[in-house]
């Protein structure tokens, strides 16, 4: 199962992201998080690891030769949404170089890449290697793949979510966020994904709960799992430490339930 999980910058993407993780693997899974968002650099410190993995963009020369790559291709008048950079037909998790996947307690992290310097350009070689790479991947029956999107929804289209099974959209206490989980969901749906659900994130008590469910069910949109404030995330993301269990962990166990269920 591949499993997409975006939504507005702050929502707490990567949080959910790492307790879906723990969550999967608790159960036997074997875990791949796809970090594709290149602007948040901490989802590796939440995962428990000293460092991240090399990016996955050095596989291509960098961002430097996948834009020569790409720039290449545009000239022979290929689209973006189709183009392919790697040289494989399909990826295994356990093909990937070892300097470009981290494991740690039965969860494995992959980088696409990060915009680390002014002036180097748009986002969008990742946004390609992203796209190729979740296309070729092929996973196992017990393997899962969690990837961290980019805020907002330029993922879709990149065409990032055409080889996803499962979009989670995080929804905070506000209305952008109510915005854009209604604009996923219409998106989703336009690249053949037909599991979209909500989760509910950073909420303080039950009245704001009914109330994002309410507006969400007038939407169209079925939430899946509410995640309340834990002070124990708060203090780990000031910090920047793993994740320890705690209110947020044990409610990610009913997402997940819920997940296994439905797709």
């Amino acid at each position: 199962m591949k499993v997409s999980v975006c939504g507005k910058g702050g929502s707490g993407k990567s949080t959910i992201v790492t307790l879906l993780a723990n969550q999967f693997k608790a159960r036997g899974y074997r875990v791949l998080v796809v970090d594709s968002d290149e602007s948040n650099s901490g989802l590796y410190r939440m995962l428990g690891f000293d460092r991240p993995p090399i990016p996955l963009m050095e596989l291509v020369g960098g961002k430097k030769g996948l834009k020569e790559r790409m720039a290449a291709k545009f000239s022979s008048g290929e689209s973006e949404p189709k183009m392919e950079v790697l040289s494989l037909d399909q990826i295994l998790v356990k093909d990937i170089p070892p300097q470009h996947i981290k494991e740690s307690d039965g969860i494995r992290l992959v980088n696409i890449g990060k915009i680390l310097h002014s002036l180097e350009g748009c986002a969008c070689p990742m946004g390609v290697l992203s796209r190729e790479f979740l296309a070729k991947l092929r996973l196992d029956e017990d393997e899962v793949a969690i990837v961290d999107m980019e805020a907002g929804v330029e993922h879709f289209g990149r065409g990032i979510e055409t080889s996803i099974d499962v979009v989670l959209v995080i929804v905070e206490p506000s209305f952008e966020s109510l915005e854009l989980a209604t604009k996923v969901k219409e998106l989703a749906a336009g690249a053949g994904v037909n599991n979209t659900w909500a989760i509910l994130n950073k909420i303080t008590s039950e009245e704001i709960a009914m109330r994002l469910k309410d507006e969400l069910a007038r939407r169209g949109m079925e939430v899946i799992g509410v995640v309340h404030h834990d002070p124990k995330i708060f203090e780990a993301c000031l910090e920047g430490h793993r994740l320890e269990e705690g209110v947020a962990s044990k409610e990610t166990r009913g997402v997940v339930d819920a997940m296994l269920s439905k797709a």
